[in-house]
């Protein structure tokens, strides 16, 4: 009787000890370091945790398929494992990486609209975001707004765009409202029409508000804008409207969009204006000027009369030839 009860005590030990070891082995296998051996975007893609396991496996994220599907039935009430792509740091755990995979927000990528493209450029540039889905045809004219747009990967270059568009309707509609009661625009669209123009005539901010009251001042005179940049936006179709040569044919072109040749706004925008044009045109500066000319150095004078225009222009074509 005591031998039988011995022989029970030793396998009840042996259980134990069995069952401890086991727990142990799982807990270092649950939170040691893992084999990945840098950082990196990984994709998840839909399924089931056995898919899963073979992905991180043929990654290099996990060293054993059974036991990652083992510890995510075992931990499964933490919820489910999602698809999508998500930043896992080297040596990741299979703890850690358990929890990115169900509560890390999936990796994002941007793709920048700089400011002054026309619609045919930033369609070609959201047709080439990476990871996006989808193509898009070139938008309306001055309908998006140029900054920075984060998406995951599959989003669908129409969704950004919607966005870029959305975004342009809340910048448009918050510039009006706060707009200087003197302005001689009678509309939100003129506004995003002159500010088009604005912001290719210039790469210096501060100018803007400068630049807006020339071409206020000269539509309050009934004057034309002679604005280079609607022509060359005539000249290529569209294509751009800036960092074009312009020739004699081009400023003589008939398009409504030439405004050397007709006077008042164009038709439409020939560019995505930024905030800061856009805020330029609906608070210009208080001046009387009615022309500017480059000084050759990234910046303009502005003359109130043609006569000093003239000498501008003269100083900037000696600065040229110097």
């Amino acid at each position: 009787m005591g031998l039988r009860r011995g022989r029970l005590l030793l396998l009840l030990t042996s259980v134990l000890l069995a069952a401890r070891l086991g727990d142990m082995a799982v807990h270092q296998a649950y939170e040691s370091p893992g084999p990945l051996p840098a950082a990196r975007d990984l994709v998840i893609p839909p399924g089931d945790a056995g898919r899963t396991a073979n992905v991180l496996r043929r990654d290099g994220v996990i060293s054993h398929r059974t036991i990652f599907t083992a510890a995510t039935w075992l931990t499964r009430r933490a919820g489910p494992i999602r698809a999508g792509e998500f930043a896992v740091p080297a040596h990741v755990s299979l703890q850690t990486l358990l929890h990115i995979l169900r509560f890390s927000p999936p990796v994002e990528h941007p793709v920048t609209i700089p400011e002054g493209l026309t619609s045919q450029q930033i369609a070609i540039i959201l047709n080439a975001a990476p990871d996006a889905a989808g193509h898009i045809a070139p938008p309306p004219e001055g309908a998006v707004l140029p900054q920075t747009y984060d998406y995951t990967r599959g989003t669908t270059r129409a969704a950004i765009l919607g966005r870029a568009a959305a975004a342009m309707q809340t910048a448009v509609a918050l510039a009006w409202a706060g707009r200087d009661p003197q302005t001689g625009l009678t509309s939100p669209v003129q506004a995003v029409i002159l500010a088009s123009i604005v912001q290719q005539e210039s790469p210096l901010p501060a100018e803007l508000p400068q630049i807006a009251a020339v071409y206020e001042n000269r539509l309050a005179r009934g004057m034309k804008l002679q604005a280079d940049p609607t022509v060359i936006y005539a000249a290529t179709g569209g294509a751009r409207s800036d960092g074009q040569p312009i020739s004699r044919s081009d400023l003589a072109n008939p398009s409504p969009y030439n405004t050397y040749v007709h006077n008042g706004l164009p038709p439409g925008p020939i560019c995505a204006p930024g905030l800061t044009a856009l805020r330029a045109v609906l608070h210009p500066a208080a001046t009387q000027a009615l022309f500017f000319v480059a000084t050759g150095t990234g910046g303009h004078v502005f003359a109130d009369d043609f006569q000093q225009q003239l000498q501008n222009i003269a100083k900037y074509r000696a600065a040229m030839r110097d």
